[in-house]
């Protein structure tokens, strides 16, 4: 632990394997200090963070005194802060909402809200279901089939539900509904792979280098939207009537992707985690929403996957309880330890959504509602496609990904997963010559597909449910981990 400030108690590490494994308990220690008390960010960045509940609202709703822009933090301006690490991924400024204040935030992000207002949420269900059958099958496959699966351990194949099922789910729901057709999809996420192999390798210059070839993808993105129009999140956002430039949309194309890919995955794996360990919340799955939509609360009071991710700067010394909050010194409200301060034990929590899982204030979250529905069919399909799931390790077993921000398992490894059914033959043809099926007809999923099946299926949702979705899975992967700042 890193020594204590003159007259104060040590800051908390929050980069550890140790918080990763057990964030509760280095809240308990930091409540012994007050509802305020010193974090480390990364080592030598000093940060405060926020674990009492009526502290954190007052930050989350006061934006006169606690800021988002980030561009005043001294240690962020010398150098002190790595730049190409995972605090300066997450913190330096960008020109999207999220890290915006006052006008210049409403007007970005009512072009997020006001988009989102478009989505259907009979059409999302429809998409989601869509994809979360189709990967469904696909484990199937792959679970027996594939070189990663083999053949089980005599009760069924083995999945991760993660990088088999949660990840490239998100990724293909959010590639529907926003018109990312898959070229450039797969352009985006090359760059997004770049990128996260620059950051973990610390240079600076090749981080540089390769956010702005992302960026450079995502106003291609842009530019093909505003050419090609459609009903989807992007084409809204772009005929906004608050006229933001390529780059604008840019910017905010790629901050709904960093919060509608990563912390669902995540939302979706820890849905899953805790329903199949029991602890009353499996029930009769068969029965209803009710035991899924209890494990989503559950989980968002418990281990939200935005677990400490409300970052503030101060723009004055501001007395928060007994503790000072010097000026620009990042301010860490801690949705998870806040909801830990108001509802400590699963009786107080039962049937309150009161928690801090979606924020407060003026950057609380635009699509919790979306996210919500999201992970609820994703988890109720899969469990009903494929009922015989169950952990493949101890609970004490699993790991989570170190970092300050945020809160994902690293893996979830299941059994339990049957055969896919054997492929029924075909008829034999019967003589003289047997032309094939229309080419304008849609073939069966699979190699055997036919052109007009893909351009049927712009994003790719057969293709991916039809093969193994292990090389997605690890493109999309790479994604996320650049977006979680491993």
């Amino acid at each position: 632990m890193t020594a204590p400030a003159a007259g104060g108690p040590a800051p908390e590490p929050l980069y550890t394997e140790e918080f990763a494994a057990d964030p509760g308990a280095v809240y308990a220690r930091l409540r012994k200090h007050g509802p305020a008390a010193p974090v480390e960010l990364a080592p030598g960045v000093r940060a405060t963070m926020v674990t009492g509940y009526a502290e954190a609202l007052y930050v989350l709703r006061s934006p006169e005194l606690f800021v988002k822009d980030s561009r005043r933090w001294p240690e962020l301006r010398d150098g002190t802060v790595p730049p190409a690490g995972p605090v300066a991924l997450t913190l330096a400024h960008k020109p999207h909402c999220y890290l915006s204040d006052g006008q210049e935030h409403l007007r970005l992000r009512q072009t997020i809200s006001d988009a989102l207002d478009g989505v259907d949420s009979a059409t999302l269900r429809s998409v989601v279901e869509e994809v979360a059958g189709g990967l469904a099958d696909a484990l199937r496959r792959q679970a027996w089939d594939g070189p990663a699966g083999g053949p089980g351990d005599g009760h069924g194949g083995r999945a991760d539900l993660l990088a088999d099922y949660a990840v490239p789910l998100c990724a293909l729901v959010f590639n529907r509904i926003s018109g990312c057709p898959p070229a450039h999809a797969e352009r985006l996420q090359e760059a997004a792979t770049t990128l996260a192999v620059a950051y973990r390798s610390g240079d600076p210059a090749a981080a540089r280098d390769a956010w702005q070839d992302l960026l450079a993808a995502t106003r291609e993105l842009v530019a093909h939207k505003r050419r090609h129009p459609g009903d989807d999140l992007l084409s809204r956002m772009a005929d906004h009537p608050a006229g933001l430039t390529d780059s604008e949309l840019a910017h905010q194309y790629l901050l709904v992707a960093s919060f509608a890919v990563p912390p669902q995955h995540n939302l979706i794996v820890a849905v899953l985690r805790l329903l199949l360990a029991g602890d009353g919340f499996g029930g009769d799955l068969s029965g209803g929403s009710l035991p899924v939509e209890d494990a989503i609360d559950e989980v968002l009071w418990t281990h939200p996957p935005l677990a400490n991710r409300g970052v503030y700067f101060p723009v004055r010394d501001t007395l928060l309880g007994d503790t000072v909050l010097p000026a620009w010194r990042p301010v860490v409200v801690s949705f998870a330890a806040a909801n830990a301060d108001l509802a400590p034990d699963p009786e107080r929590r039962r049937g309150s959504r009161a928690h801090l899982a979606w924020g407060a204030g003026p950057h609380t979250c635009p699509a919790r509602g979306h996210a919500r529905l999201i992970a609820t069919v994703a988890v109720e399909t899969l469990l009903d496609r494929l009922p015989d799931l169950r952990p493949a390790v101890p609970a004490e077993e699993l790991r989570w990904l170190p970092g300050p921000f945020f809160r994902a398992l690293q893996a979830l490894p299941v059994t339990g997963i049957p055969p896919a059914p054997a492929p029924t033959a075909a008829p034999s043809p019967g003589p003289g010559p047997h032309p094939g099926p229309d080419p304008g007809t849609a073939g069966p999923p699979g190699p055997g597909g036919t052109a007009a099946e893909a351009a049927a299926d712009p994003v790719g949702t057969r293709a991916a449910a039809a093969r193994r979705p292990s090389a997605l899975a690890r493109m999309q992967a790479a994604f996320a981990q650049w977006w979680r700042g491993e």
